[in-house]
């Protein structure tokens, strides 16, 4: 992976961790991706309307497909994974997240980009799986076995944070190919592909328009940093994406798992932290390995 790339995905990496810690403090609030795609049009218009004056006229039939597609998918990422912090602790959520989704996308990316995988790929998925296990409890299972709200939680991480994982494959495959074979501008990707979505998630606001004003009073700043910071972080993977392998991108960018252990278990107060910057620690190697 050439060291731009590399340095990419590492800034990525930390303003990812840093927008879902602000996003968990949210607990969740499920008018929150509306607002944070609201102020995203908003705060990334002038480069939208920049970038996309000339090239978006051109855009053909699939294009806009697979814009679209990103879209969808995208929402679909986002409501999981805020239910996700609803009904259970960011780390356990987010790094069964971020363990599952490059695993998926890495196989993806073989099968759909023609990229391969080295032997290393083997003791990668031991690494991350091992991980996992840790992060979402590990030995503490037991414990938890005899704590049925203990249990239920984080059998509640395990579920939404593994199809959350799901969704991440799907769309980082689908937004590799437009950036790679395509060739469609990542800022333009990103930000049309939320103004597709946008319309689709109103209707959360007009069956509660006290809740949302509730929210806005609430968590306004919150969703600034949503609608600024989440695309940024994504845009300069899909850059790296440009210039190295899907297959190496993918796993490389989920050292953002090391960032959200050690600051989202303090800042948030979620126990374990000792046990779960362990499991960040193996599946971080994992990653590595995937990437080698």
């Amino acid at each position: 992976m050439p060291a731009s790339a590399l340095a990419m995905v590492i800034v990525a990496a930390l303003l990812h961790a840093f927008w879902n810690i602000v996003a968990k403090k949210t607990g969740g609030n499920r008018h929150f991706v509306l607002m944070g795609s609201l102020l995203l049009a908003l705060i990334w218009a002038p480069a939208g309307l920049w970038l996309g004056w000339s090239a978006v006229p051109h855009w053909g039939w699939k294009a806009w497909a697979f814009v679209s597609g990103s879209g969808f998918l995208h929402l679909a990422y986002f409501k999981v994974l805020l239910k996700g912090y609803r009904v259970s602790d960011l780390t356990v959520v987010y790094p069964v997240a971020r363990g599952t989704g490059p695993l998926i996308s890495s196989l993806l990316a073989v099968a759909v980009l023609g990229e391969t995988l080295t032997v290393h790929g083997a003791l990668g998925v031991l690494g991350v799986c091992a991980g996992v296990f840790i992060i979402a409890g590990g030995p503490s299972m037991l414990r938890a076995s005899h704590d049925p709200v203990q249990r239920a939680r984080m059998h509640a991480g395990l579920l939404w944070g593994g199809a959350t994982g799901v969704l991440i494959a799907g769309y980082t495959v689908l937004d590799g190919y437009s950036v790679k074979v395509l060739l469609l501008s990542p800022v333009l990707l990103d930000y049309f592909g939320n103004l597709v979505r946008l319309p689709f998630m109103l209707p959360t606001l007009l069956r509660d328009p006290p809740g949302f004003v509730d929210a806005w009073r609430r968590y306004k700043w919150h969703a600034v940093v949503l609608g600024a910071v989440s695309p940024l972080a994504y845009v300069l993977v899909l850059y790296a994406v440009r210039v190295a392998p899907l297959s190496h991108v993918a796993p490389a960018r989920e050292i953002s798992m090391l960032f959200a252990a050690l600051v989202g278990g303090r800042m948030l107060g979620e126990g374990d932290r000792g046990q779960r910057v362990l499991g960040a620690l193996l599946m971080a190697g994992g990653v590595v390995l995937l990437a080698v």
